[in-house]
């Protein structure tokens, strides 16, 4: 009842003498002074590019001052085309962008410099006049990524060192045709089969950087009778997929086969512990903290650098120690 009593004198007081109309909620000026950033991500295809992905969404979240929007590509180009134009639309401050392949940007980037939007291409590099600035016109801002031909020497170099004059039968497992990865390693490897004859290339096909491809394509070579002794795998993911084809054909993957991969993810540097992954090349995957720098520089209104090589090193059971592992940010 004195709950009832206070509620119909709360409301003659609001008859009598009228009550004010309720505060209006101010705009949450905090949303809009965020920073907005359009990603166009390969996809989701290797565990490099999930730690990709979160590296971004950690550096670029709302507690530093950002709005990230990623769209996922899933692994075609036209996708990301389509991406870029929805972001250019949508007036983002800034697109980051990791290419499919290597070619076919010219015009989309073109149209991002005429909205005046920066663009921040990172892993992959882009081939074009533009990136190069030939035309006098660079369409991006700033590369980020790794040198991928120089990860392939590593590789081919430990093999001529570790195997000296030793017959190599040789099963490559490409990444996806066209991705700075791929050219990159796969030139690598080309010139170490022209300057070690006793080196024989067996079978070549993309694995698609994925774990299930690289896994059914070793099985099929296995299927087939093939003879071979090392798998040059383009990345950790496809390394997987061919070691669990050896493994249920009763095959050591280390020592029957000696593997060479790329990435060295935290699960691939403990198979390197444990002797199933002969070597792994260093790819690191956390440029979130990188692209941040770069934008914070260009609002400052800096000039970052136009193309960052990340440092990276390689490993083999030699080399490596538990404390690195331990330490693996992916």
């Amino acid at each position: 009842m004195k709950i009832r009593m206070i509620l119909f004198l709360l409301v003659i007081v609001c008859l009598l003498g009228g009550c004010a109309a309720p505060a209006a909620v101010p705009p949450d000026e905090t949303y809009e002074k965020l920073i907005v950033v359009g990603f166009s991500q390969v996809g989701a295809e290797s565990d490099w590019r999930n730690a990709n992905t979160r590296s971004m969404q950690q550096a670029l979240s709302a507690e530093n001052g950002f709005r990230l929007i990623i769209d996922d590509a899933q692994q075609k180009k036209e996708r990301q085309i389509t991406a870029i134009r929805n972001f250019i639309h949508q007036g983002v401050d800034y697109i980051v962008l990791a290419p499919t392949t290597e070619d076919g940007w010219d015009t989309v980037l073109a149209e991002a410099k005429a909205a005046g939007i920066p663009v921040i291409i990172i892993d992959r590099m882009i081939d074009s006049s533009l990136a190069t600035g030939d035309t006098g016109d660079q369409h991006f801002t700033s590369w980020i990524g790794s040198d991928f031909q120089r990860q392939g020497d590593a590789a081919v170099q430990w093999l001529e060192k570790q195997f000296g004059e030793q017959p190599l039968r040789i099963i490559h497992l490409q990444g996806n045709y066209g991705s700075s990865a791929q050219v990159g390693r796969t030139t690598s490897l080309e010139k170490g089969l022209d300057r070690n004859p006793h080196w024989t290339l067996v079978a070549r096909d993309s694995g698609d950087f994925t774990q299930a491809k690289g896994q059914e394509l070793v099985e099929a070579y296995l299927a087939s009778g093939l003879d071979f002794n090392v798998i040059f795998a383009e990345n950790d993911n496809m390394a997987y997929g061919a070691i669990d084809a050896l493994k249920n054909a009763g095959i050591t993957p280390g020592e029957d086969v000696i593997i060479v991969s790329f990435d060295a993810n935290r699960r691939a540097l403990e198979m390197v512990m444990n002797g199933e992954i002969n070597f792994d090349v260093e790819c690191n995957p956390l440029h979130g903290p990188r692209v941040q720098a770069v934008i914070e520089q260009l609002e400052r209104g800096e000039t970052p650098p136009r193309f960052t090589f990340v440092d990276e090193t390689s490993f083999d059971a030699d080399s490596l120690t538990q404390q690195i592992i331990d330490s693996r940010g992916y």
